[in-house]
This record gives C-alpha cells, structure tokens and sequence, in this order.
C-alpha cells in the first residue's frame, strides 16, 4: 500500500495533511510514504524530517498521484475550488482520496469525482460518535480557529484583555462575548478566560450552558424558546424569522457593553445566520472588535467581508479566511492524527484497504465509490434516486452522537 501527500496548492493553505510522525507510524507497519517536495516546509517540516521518517521525496506532482493507492489532502477538491482541476485529471479508478471536500456546499464535486472511477472520503462528514472522534478534522480546526480568533481580536482592540493594577491606575479588563459555543467557540472562550478577560457566552442549544461554564465562562441566558434548538448531530439548527427578529432584539443590549465580539454560529451546507446586524454593530462601543469565524458561510454580522477587515460605527469587523491554516505546524499535527487514526480503521492487518458500507463511518464519508454517489445526503442534493448498498446496511440507523464538544451555533 503506498499513501501519497501532494503539497497543498489553494493559496493560503500552509498545512499539509500527514507530518513526518505519521509517515513514521505508517512506516513502521509497512505503509510506503511518498511525498511531494516541500509539502510540509511552511509548516515547519522539511523534506529532510519526512525522509528520516521513511518517506520517500517526489519531485513531480504527477508522479504523486500515479503511484499512490491512497492520496490524502487537506483542502480537497470542493474545498479547494481555486485551482484543483489539475488534480482531478490525475486521479484513477481504484484510487482512495481522502481530504475536506465541503460536500455539503458543493455537492456537484461527489459527481466529478465518481466519473474518475476512485473512491472519495470527504473528511467532514467523520460522524459526530464516540469511536471516530479522533478522525473528527472539524473540531481539530475548530479548536485552532477559536483560540486564534481571540488572539487576532485582542491585538486589534484599543484594550488590554486582563486588569492591571499600576502605579498609573487600575486597568480593567477586556469584557469578551462568545456567541457560538460548539468547539471553537468554547476554546474561544477558555483561551479569552487564561489572557485574563472577563468572558460571557450564548449558545441557542440549552445543553450549552454547562460547558460555557466548564471553561471559566458566565452563560448568558435570553428570554426565548429552545427545546428545538439542536440536531442529532449536536449542531444548532436552523430557526426561523420570528426567532432570529426576538434574539436580534434581546442581543443588542448584550452587545453594547462588550469590547471583543467572537461569533462561531454555522448551519452545516447552509448559509451562517446572521446575529449581528448593522443596527446592533452601530450600538456597540467605539473601538469594539468582532471575530467571525462564519464568515467562510457569509459571516454572522451583516457587515462582515470574507477575508477583510472593515470599521463601521467605531467597530472594527475581521472576517477571516481559513484561520486554522494560520497556525500551520499544529494545524497539520491534528490533521494528520485524524488522517492517521481514519487509515488506521480502513486498512486491515496486511494493509490492504478494506471499505465495509456497513460501518457507519465509512458510509457516512464516502461520497464518491466505483463510478457513483453512495451517501444518501449527497444524493439527496444532487437528486439522484436512493441507492441499496446492501441488505444489512440501514442508512436511517440512529447513531450514538453525543453532545459533547460540538460545534454549535447561536442559532
């Protein structure tokens, strides 16, 4: 079994998805490594680190993908809609690819990848149980993106984020406001709580409220009606109008008084819900900073611009683009343990790839098998008709999801 790893081509994108520790595990077990040259060199690995792991250095891109069984990325095709079409054309029937895909947004690439003949993973859709939490690619980028995000609004706001106590007078501290507690947000708000700030949080799911404070953070309760708030996946579900228009209402007041903003709400597939709009950035204090992390879906303020920051009213608004890519080195250590640990559970003793539609996490990534679409939400988008993948798979099966560490939404 030989396992390729392309250099990552989206620009922006500085992880790469297997580091020479996971080359050195899959080594060990007879798993041949081939890597593209300077692949991991803005994260910190050099081609040097990746051959005294036990792989081998490959200069051409093409001969990457010809000679691997298993080709593994970060930003797939889907996820990378810039310039990956190159790649496309040098994929083969039989062959295993395995990356974030952004299925859900961009179902149309399930289709483009079933003509080539290979076999797809898109790593997104790991499902959210007990057993493939170390396979889970998006609360590893979550993770980072939420401690970042406090970091990126704290070096642009006039304020520090702890009280001092000086000879010049006492300082107060930065009052920070999570809207969003799924991983991200929660790591958000540990990490604003270790810089000293005084840290409050709203999540729509009543679930949330535990772990708001379980991480040294004050839950912020609003007068609304919940029960539904939450899908089996842990994820907020999407409300509706009448909902969005109350907690609009009952956030501004909520708003005006904090100096860091950071929204983490996202509907997977779908467009980010907006929780902050014009109105509500124009009652918020001079010199106050948002972070939106959902601005890859459209923001969840109204004002925010995908990979600009803007001031409106006094405020300065950050839309980042691809924020776990900025802290590469551990980035691609947690990317890499999740491709490791997926490897891991798909091949067999003699490491031979083994695709069981009956595991729940093997039909629940697979978007793209043998010249056709087998996951039945991608079929569903794309309006094909079900697919019977056998007597005793049951795709309706309820899985064992847990509530623990997801990511949510504020809506």
């Amino acid at each position: 079994m030989i396992v390729g790893i392309p250099r990552e081509i989206k620009p922006g994108e500085d992880r790469v998805a297997m580091t020479p520790a996971n080359i050195q595990a899959w080594s060990k077990k007879g798993v041949e490594c081939i890597v593209e040259t300077n692949a991991g060199e803005a994260a910190g690995f050099s081609d040097e680190l990746y051959k005294t792991a036990g792989a081998s250095i490959c200069t051409e891109r093409s001969d990457v993908f010809a000679k691997a069984d298993i080709i593994v990325q970060v930003q797939s095709f889907g996820a990378n809609n810039v310039n990956s079409e190159a790649d496309l054309a040098l994929l083969k029937p039989g062959q295993l690819i395995a990356g974030m895909m952004d299925p859900l947004g961009s179902p149309a690439t399930a289709e483009l990848l079933a003509k080539t003949g290979a076999t797809a993973i898109a790593m997104e859709l790991v499902p959210r149980i007990s057993r493939a939490q170390s396979m889970d690619v998006l609360s590893s980028m979550a993770t980072l993106a939420g401690y970042k995000a406090v970091l990126l609004g704290a070096s642009l706001a006039p304020r520090i984020m702890p009280m001092l106590m000086t000879a010049a007078g006492t300082l107060q501290p930065m009052r920070t406001f999570i809207m969003g507690v799924g991983v991200a947000g929660l790591q958000a708000c540990a990490t604003a709580k270790r810089l000293g700030g005084v840290v409050e949080a709203y999540d729509v799911r009543p679930a949330a409220r535990d772990q708001i404070i379980s991480v040294g953070a004050k839950p912020i309760e609003l007068d609304l009606e919940t029960e539904s708030s939450e899908d089996k996946g842990g994820y907020a579900k999407e409300q509706g109008e009448d909902f969005i228009r109350r907690q609009q209402e009952l956030m501004t007041a909520v708003l005006a008084e904090q100096d860091l903003v950071i929204t983490t709400a996202a509907i997977p597939g779908a467009k980010s819900p907006i929780l902050v709009t014009a109105d509500m950035v124009k009652a918020m204090k001079p010199g106050a900073v948002i972070v939106d992390l959902a601005a890859e879906r459209g923001g969840n303020c109204e004002l925010t611009q995908l990979g600009e920051t803007v001031v409106a009213h006094g405020v300065t608004i950050i839309g980042p683009d691809n924020l776990a890519s900025t802290i590469p080195h551990h980035g691609s250590q947690m990317f890499g343990k999740n491709i490791e640990t997926l490897l891991d559970h798909l091949l067999d003793d003699d490491n031979n790839l083994n695709l069981d539609f009956e595991d729940e996490i093997v039909y629940e990534t697979v978007v793209a098998h043998s010249g056709d679409v087998p996951h039945k939400r991608m079929r569903e988008l794309l309006g094909y008709a079900s697919v019977d993948l056998g007597e005793s798979i049951d795709l309706d099966a309820d899985d064992d999801t847990t509530t623990e560490q997801k990511e949510g939404g504020a809506s």
